[in-house]
């Protein structure tokens, strides 16, 4: 495997884009194939694709998932959920002067209490979090434990606020609330949004179907953990956080009809190539069909890299990503380190806007790899 050092590059931060387009389907598009660059627009996107091609979007919806609170102490937390596992119970990060200790309370919102349970995750990185009062101050004087008909997920949506990434520098404001979701969000779950996603919108989508590409859809919950640094040297020494996500029949029977009629697999994001490439091996496993991913749910800690040999996905959409992140690992295993290089150098020098905010790229996969 590579060193990390490999994926390094130096970004102006004025390219960081704290804001989206004005239009979702205004940003910019770099088709990278190869060495070949072209500066494009996302509205050109249907021309690059062909009657028979098959997008497959993540339908997933980025809930509110960052929590504000004070300790029974006082001293002041923030929570950032990873994930809702039942009615009360969550994995979560937690950012305090001090680390909670195993039964400590959290005063969530001035609304709710959780509890801190335990550390968990493969690091410890998160910590399990019970939901213990009650919605409100009043509700505890009058005595009445809601703890029964108070579900978690609701409190985080009621109370809670969404979460940007943290190199976006303003709070979540009203109209984050929309241009951080795609308009095709409706499983709640992620914590952060696919956001190769952000620059659809129903012109555009129209403008796809009209062009005879089609759609497909399957839902991975993005976890905090895609934010998170890779700490280590070597690559063979990093551990993915795990995701969840499903894919349903339809759209395996989708990806079967497209290539029987000789049309391209084309992934929005790398969550949705993630889960595809997790569904493949999955079906490789079970001995069944290589090329297809096995329809249902399933959990994914899948770890892309230079070598890995892509089973589903013909062509990828993405944003540009961060230095020596996982991410810029996965799109140079996909396009090639040197393409990408090359295309990341052309990028800064044109000023494409760069992260969840910012421009796309349409990769051609390297076949050479």
């Amino acid at each position: 495997m590579s060193n990390i050092d490999d994926f390094d590059f130096a970004l102006p931060p004025e390219l960081i884009a704290q804001h989206p387009a004005p239009e979702r389907s205004a940003s910019r598009l770099l088709h990278v194939a190869g060495k070949r660059l072209a500066d494009m627009q996302c509205t050109d996107l249907p021309g690059l694709l062909a009657a028979g091609d098959l997008l497959v979007f993540n339908d997933t919806r980025v809930i509110h998932a960052r929590l504000f609170g004070v300790k029974e102490s006082g001293g002041k937390v923030e929570v950032l959920i990873e994930r809702v596992l039942d009615a009360h119970r969550a994995l979560a990060q937690v950012r305090a002067s001090k680390t909670p200790k195993a039964g400590s309370r959290l005063i969530i919102e001035e609304a709710f209490v959780l509890r801190v349970l335990a550390r968990a995750g493969a690091n410890e990185e998160f910590f399990l979090l019970e939901l213990v009062a009650k919605e409100s101050a009043a509700a505890d004087e009058r005595g009445r434990d809601e703890r029964g008909n108070k579900d978690l997920a609701a409190l985080i949506e009621r109370h809670g606020h969404l979460p940007l990434p943290p190199y976006i520098e303003h709070p979540a404001v009203g109209a984050d609330e929309e241009r951080y979701q795609t308009v095709f969000a409706r499983t709640p779950g992620a914590v952060a949004a696919p956001t190769a996603g952000l620059h659809f919108d129903p012109p555009l989508l129209s403008a796809l179907t009209a062009r005879g590409v089609e759609f497909a859809w399957l839902t991975l919950h993005v976890g905090a953990g895609t934010f998170q640094p890779v700490r280590v040297q070597r690559l063979e020494d990093h551990r993915m956080h795990r995701e969840r996500y499903t894919i349903p029949q339809e759209t395996v029977d989708l990806i079967a009809r497209t290539r029987a009629n000789g049309g391209r697999i084309v992934a929005v994001g790398t969550t949705a190539l993630r889960a595809l490439e997790a569904g493949a091996a999955r079906s490789s496993a079970a001995g069944k069909i290589s090329g297809l991913p096995a329809a249902g749910s399933a959990e994914t800690d899948i770890f892309i890299t230079p070598g890995f040999r892509f089973q589903v996905v013909d062509r990828l959409l993405t944003n540009f990503h961060l230095p020596k992140s996982t991410l810029l690992m996965l799109v140079c295993a996909f396009a090639g380190i040197e393409n990408i290089r090359h295309a990341y150098a052309h990028a800064i020098r044109e000023a494409y806007r760069f992260f969840s905010y910012g421009d796309a790229m349409l990769l051609e996969k390297n076949h050479d790899l």
